[in-house]
């Protein structure tokens, strides 16, 4: 179990003490207490409806924890209880398949070019607006950002007749264009096929590699690559094991939080779920 929420100069990127999540009567979290640093490479892993999803949502602020009665917040982020989530997101990148799936879904965003949606990051906005100013600089930036995803031929594209991949490599880079501290990627690999699920994975470890804190949330056990050095299993709305990678990532840790008898195997430092004989 990690140590209560304490006060330091440099405070860690999440810091969760004892938060509960209730949804239309649900509870989904239950007396979860979470601390992850900066730099620290960190995966979470559970099945569907363990609180991965709630989580994220909880340190995005999307949601909010219920308030205790004493003690301190619930959650902090950056070592800040409240924040203007403009400024939150100008220092944590989100990329999500709930993301995806809002530009796609309005015909509006639907039809912004791929350098506008990159461009849409500087504001943490679902498009640019006219009162928004996109200087030279942010411009230089964001063609600089696709240039390093080695997608700058989609600044000129329209999102809606992208691939899927394609639309998830613009999104990866706008949610870098403000050089976010850390990156927080929820099933980032969702709906894309299986090239483009190793280039957008190849693309995330590369990311990890130039120093950004990688948050990968996945279902996919060999999307957990080399430099992730801590797993979270999730099970029933808590931690059912947090740790190092070489001691929490087991078969027997699996089997346990997906009640199922799972074998896992390595090769060449990547993982895989090895199939029953």
């Amino acid at each position: 179990m990690n140590d209560p929420i304490t006060s330091t100069a440099n405070p860690p990127f999440l810091e969760i003490q004892k938060a509960t999540v209730e949804i239309n009567g649900n509870r989904i979290l239950k007396d979860l207490s979470l601390v992850i640093n900066s730099n620290e490479q960190t995966a979470i892993i559970g099945p569907n409806g363990s609180g991965k999803s709630t989580l994220i949502k909880l340190l995005t602020r999307q949601l909010y924890a219920m308030e205790p009665e004493d003690g301190p917040p619930p959650v902090r982020v950056f070592g800040k209880e409240l924040w203007n989530v403009e400024e939150l997101r100008s220092q944590m990148g989100i990329v999500s398949d709930l993301m995806q799936k809002d530009f796609l879904n309005n015909i509006r965003f639907g039809k912004i070019r791929g350098l506008n949606v990159v461009l849409s990051g500087f504001y943490s906005s679902f498009g640019l607006f006219p009162h928004q100013e996109i200087t030279k600089k942010m411009r230089e930036k964001a063609y600089s950002i696709l240039e390093q995803l080695e997608s700058e031929y989609l600044a000129g594209y329209i999102l809606n007749e992208m691939s899927t991949g394609e639309v998830q490599r613009v999104l990866i880079a706008r949610a870098l264009v403000t050089e976010p501290r850390v990156m927080v990627l929820d099933e980032p690999t969702t709906g894309l096929d299986i090239v483009a699920r190793q280039q957008c994975m190849s693309q995330i470890r590369k990311i990890a590699k130039e120093g950004t804190t990688i948050i990968l949330v996945t279902h996919h056990i060999d999307e957990i690559f080399p430099e992730i050095e801590r797993i979270i299993l999730l099970r029933d709305g808590n931690i059912a094991f947090d740790g190092p990678k070489e001691h929490v990532f087991t078969s027997q840790n699996l089997s346990y939080v997906y009640n199922h008898p799972l074998k896992l195997a390595k090769h060449n430092n990547f993982y895989r779920i090895q199939p029953e004989r």
